[in-house]
């Protein structure tokens, strides 16, 4: 199976923490819309779920450009957040935690989906808080009736866009699913890129007390995170090369 290097689906929700945890997701959505901004790739929102407080519950999203799969694939797992957030009153270290999936964009014939297995909706495009922000229902939800899968476009201005972005999303789901398939057939079971979305399921911690960033799969620390999470990610992954 085949992959563009070139193109990847982001997909970022947010996990432990209440509202800390969308505003944390939300963080983290901008840090690699701001580090596409400096490689000069681009980054397109496809669906959303945003939170009253400038975050998300969920993002969709497509990013493409020269070697984006290989540069960001290691960005899957749980992402953890300590810090003081804006709703805590008593100045209290909060520990909230956002996940983070990178999907390979394949080709059509790579995933072959039967048309009679999906259940297509159409709903009007929402904001944040839920208002409807167009009058015509462009907005498209497709289900995967075998697999269960849901994913959803609203960003295009037509049905047709938003259903083939959503269309694209399925295929890059379901070829991560067959992907696990052919690891557990070998006898080399893994976990989901996502984990339970628990606190304990980590693979970097942002640390805001010490300034701190560091990455437990790497052993990579850097610091300045504000610098981080505006875009700054090639310090870190100079590290975590190392």
């Amino acid at each position: 199976m085949e992959q563009n290097i070139n193109k990847l689906i982001i997909e970022v929700r947010a996990g432990a923490g209440g509202d800390e945890a969308g505003i944390f997701a939300g963080d983290l959505v901008h840090m690699y819309q701001r580090y596409a901004q400096k490689k000069g790739w681009r980054f397109t929102e496809l669906d959303s779920n945003q939170t009253t407080l400038d975050g998300y519950k969920s993002f969709v999203g497509k990013i493409e450009g020269p070697d984006v799969y290989t540069t960001l694939q290691q960005e899957s797992g749980v992402h953890r957040v300590q810090r003081i957030p804006k709703t805590e009153k008593a100045g209290r270290v909060h520990t909230s935690t956002a996940s983070v999936a990178i999907l390979p964009v394949v080709d059509e014939r790579e995933v072959e989906i039967n048309p009679g297995d999906l259940e297509i909706s159409f709903f009007r495009s929402s904001g944040p808080g839920g208002q409807n922000v167009n009058k015509v229902e462009t907005a498209v939800r497709i289900v995967h009736k075998p697999t269960g899968v849901v994913v959803a476009s609203q960003s295009e201005r037509s049905q047709t866009a938003n259903r083939e972005n959503a269309m694209g999303v399925l295929r890059s789901r379901i070829f991560e699913a067959m992907k696990e398939q052919q690891v557990a057939s070998m006898g080399a079971l893994r976990k989901e890129q996502i984990g339970s979305n628990d606190r304990s399921e980590k693979i970097r911690t942002y640390n805001f007390p010490e300034d701190r960033i560091t990455d437990h799969r790497f052993g990579a620390k850097v610091h300045n995170i504000e610098k981080v999470l505006e875009g700054e990610l090639d310090a870190l992954f100079n590290k975590m090369k190392k």
